[in-house]
């Protein structure tokens, strides 16, 4: 175990080393700016409501995509768990800051936003975890499918379409049921949602931000063509062969 523990470090370490900083930055700061867009409601009717964190989840999505494409599932489902462990430090850091009495001026709206709800944190930590473990699955399975020419547009098209419209319907119905079935009702003085409206919000969300990323996935399929070229990442895709042939 402590041997498997020890293999598991250095492969994470190698993969900091190889994934280019900026795709690695973009992704953090786009879970954490996710995590504060959320508390502003966009658009809300009877059958679909979008918060300001569409504004940036394509970018989420895009760079798991791109980290897939490239590492694969693995390092993609390790970069996400390094995403969300720093939102959390980023979210108690904010909570922190709100709590501090200050007598310079009214800070309620700062500590309302910056304070957050422990259950919303929650259910979109769990959310966004899931969501990325079925993104980057079904990205490289669909991926793997396409024998014939696996880096080409339509390849990329596909994979990241289908994963990413998956990926964010699970983010949005996961997040609906635990913040609005299961703890609204109990903390919001009985508002609560039914899981067909969960349901239903989540499958429009999920059109809604899909569009969002066919507008710019062109840039992530650049970017992977970049990297192929100029082999990125080698120390990481080396050390992996080397595993599999142990």
């Amino acid at each position: 175990m402590r041997h498997k523990l020890k293999q598991e470090l250095l492969e994470f370490n190698i993969l900091l080393r190889s994934i280019p900083a900026t795709v690695v930055t973009l992704f953090v700061v786009s879970v954490i700016c996710m995590n504060l867009l959320a508390n502003k409601t966009l658009l809300q009717l009877d059958w679909i409501a979008l918060d300001g964190g569409i504004l940036i989840s394509w970018l989420s999505f895009m760079c798991m995509d791109i980290i897939t494409k490239h590492f694969g599932p693995k390092a993609s489902n390790w970069i996400s768990i390094l995403a969300v462990a720093i939102n959390l430090l980023t979210c108690l850091i904010f909570f922190t800051a709100s709590i501090i009495p200050s007598n310079a001026g009214d800070y309620s709206a700062f500590d309302g936003i910056f304070g957050g709800t422990w259950f919303i944190l929650l259910g979109s930590t769990i959310a966004f975890l899931l969501s990325a473990l079925i993104n980057n699955t079904l990205n490289w399975l669909i991926g793997k499918a396409f024998l014939r020419d696996p880096n080409g547009k339509l390849a990329f098209a596909v994979r990241t379409y289908v994963s990413t419209f998956f990926g964010q319907f699970f983010d949005n119905f996961i997040f609906s049921i635990i913040v609005f079935v299961f703890f609204a009702p109990i903390f919001w003085d009985g508002f609560h949602w039914t899981v067909l409206q969960c349901t239903t919000c989540a499958l429009t969300g999920a059109v809604a931000e899909l569009i969002m990323e066919i507008l710019f996935s062109p840039i992530g399929y650049r970017i992977t063509q970049r990297w192929r070229a100029e082999a990125v990442g080698k120390e990481y895709l080396d050390h992996l062969e080397r595993g599999k042939k142990r």
